[in-house]
């Protein structure tokens, strides 16, 4: 099984899409696109995200385009119906990783504490989510669990920006930043796509 890290071939940033209809939502990732992403996630807390999903996949076919917020067998096996290349889940659960177990593309589960990392761990993952990121420790959470859990890497995703994304990546053990900051609501209403391409290639650039 490829790893989730080995999809992303280098990319820091996790951009995650959260779209009303499939072609806003596809507007989004050619914004992204634009900028020259190569692997987007596609959240599924609206009724078109399914849908929204389909269309980038075949609209933007250059972009490995995965599912976020899977929280059950049912929205797993839509995800994958839908055709996600990824699967990213907001939280861990004995029954969610049972069903992960059998998944044929990579996962990344959610964790937000030690618990989880282990229960994670246990079941075969060393590339974990750390969701909400801000609310669970942050970068000082995941300097403290370097040492402890020493082949682990995380993606913070949950309060990170532009501004604090770079105390994320500093660490050993975070492999990319993950975030809606790069295509906030109020630029998708306005139809804003550059400005969503401008703050991804920014997101990109190194200090």
């Amino acid at each position: 099984m490829t790893r989730f890290s080995e999809l992303m071939s280098g990319q820091t940033l996790l951009p995650i899409i959260q779209a009303e209809s499939p072609k806003q939502g596809v507007q989004i990732a050619q914004a992204m696109a634009d900028a020259g992403l190569t692997l987007v996630e596609v959240v599924l807390r609206t009724k078109e995200s399914l849908a929204a999903l389909s269309a980038i996949k075949q609209e933007v076919p250059q972009l490995t385009v995965g599912a976020g917020t899977v929280i059950d067998a049912r929205i797993l096996n839509q995800a994958l119906e839908a055709g996600a290349d990824f699967i990213v889940t907001p939280a861990v659960s004995e029954a969610l990783l049972a069903e992960l177990a059998s998944c044929r593309v990579p996962v990344l589960p959610g964790v937000s504490n030690t618990g989880d990392i282990l229960l994670a761990y246990e079941h075969g993952y060393t590339e974990l989510k750390l969701f909400p990121a801000s609310l669970s420790g942050g970068a000082a959470f995941l300097r403290a669990m370097s040492s402890v859990f020493q082949s682990i890497r995380f993606c913070p995703t949950g309060g990170v920006n532009q501004q604090n994304m770079q105390d994320y990546l500093a660490l050993n053990n975070v492999f990319a930043v993950g975030g809606t900051w790069i295509a906030p609501a109020e630029w998708v209403e306005q139809a804003n796509w550059q400005a969503i391409t401008t703050a991804c290639q920014q997101a990109m650039t190194k200090p």
